[in-house]
């Protein structure tokens, strides 16, 4: 609202910019999913699978990540989502999927990869996990380890699906399992339902048993920030770096240990516990003084001779 030339803030407009404002601890990140001019039904449905704390985008957004991502910067703005899937599909690249995150409102990392293989949710008749559970993430292959764009893919996915973050998790809870395997160029998703069976003792017997989705990728075109900007990305802001303690140490297993310094003591002037076994007896070193001329007494003499 305007009043005499200034602008007013509301209430609401105030908490809307707190809410934006950056923090210690960050919300948990959310992703758009948006579908471009032309998309098949395999790209349509795979969208709607991976569907999970997203946050859709309904309408057709005819953009070209790797060409302009301007819009995608602007409704990543609008909605407060740093994290995006774009679905296409034409001629050149069929059923196209573009994995991408965002810093500060700037495209940071994209990754285009393209089905050859999909089976649905739908397809795969097998009870579900329910929405929402917190899937425990695994990657196979060397090329996750060893290669630049699988490493940054693997980070990827990792910011996708690893939910929010939480301080304990119950045994039952661990029931979803993302598989990616990274083989020959290829990289292959599968999602699995963790059952816990009876084993005859305390720790259950655990089998796995697929709920789909499943995909076969293949990697296309990478759109990879500047080492010096990922690492700007990745910087810890001062509140949240732990500080040093001094003479405070651990040890492999976690034990603390702490190191006090004290000034040198007189352990002569130290007062110990006076005990009855401990007193010294009258006349016993008279006594001992005695024994001690008489053997001094006794013994032979020995003289110096010079030659």
């Amino acid at each position: 609202m305007k009043s005499k030339g200034k602008f007013r803030i509301t209430k609401r407009a105030k908490r809307f910019l707190e809410g934006r404002a950056p923090k210690l601890i960050e919300d948990v990140k959310t992703a758009m999913i948006m579908k471009g001019g032309n998309s098949s039904l395999t790209v349509t449905q795979a969208l709607k699978d991976i569907l999970t704390a997203a946050y859709l985008l309904s309408r057709k957004n005819i953009t070209r990540p790797f060409e302009d991502s301007t819009s995608l910067e602007f409704f990543s703005k609008k909605s407060d989502c740093s994290l995006f899937l774009f679905g296409s599909h034409n001629k050149k690249r069929p059923h196209n999927l573009v994995f991408g995150r965002l810093f500060d409102f700037h495209v940071l990392d994209m990754v285009e990869l393209g089905i050859e293989k999909y089976v649905s949710l739908s397809e795969l008749k097998n009870s579900k996990c329910p929405e929402g559970t917190k899937p425990m993430l695994v990657f196979a292959g060397e090329a996750f380890d060893l290669d630049n764009e699988h490493r940054r893919l693997k980070s990827l996915l990792i910011d996708f699906f690893r939910g929010p973050t939480v301080s304990a998790v119950r045994l039952a809870g661990l029931e979803h399992v993302l598989h990616f395997t990274a083989v020959e160029g290829k990289i292959y998703m599968r999602s699995y339902r963790c059952l816990l069976k009876k084993s005859g003792c305390r720790t259950p017997r655990i089998e796995l048993e697929e709920i789909g989705p499943s995909f076969d990728l293949v990697l296309r075109r990478t759109h990879l920030a500047s080492d010096d900007l990922y690492k700007l990305s990745h910087r810890r802001p001062k509140g949240l770096k732990i500080r040093k303690k001094k003479n405070i140490s651990r040890d492999a297993f976690g034990t603390k240990f702490g190191r006090v310094h004290m000034q040198k003591q007189d352990l002569s002037k130290l007062q110990t516990r006076k005990m009855k076994g401990l007193r010294k007896r009258r006349g016993a070193p008279v006594a001992a003084e005695q024994d001690t001329a008489e053997q001094d007494a006794q013994a032979p003499k020995v003289a110096k001779v010079e030659s």
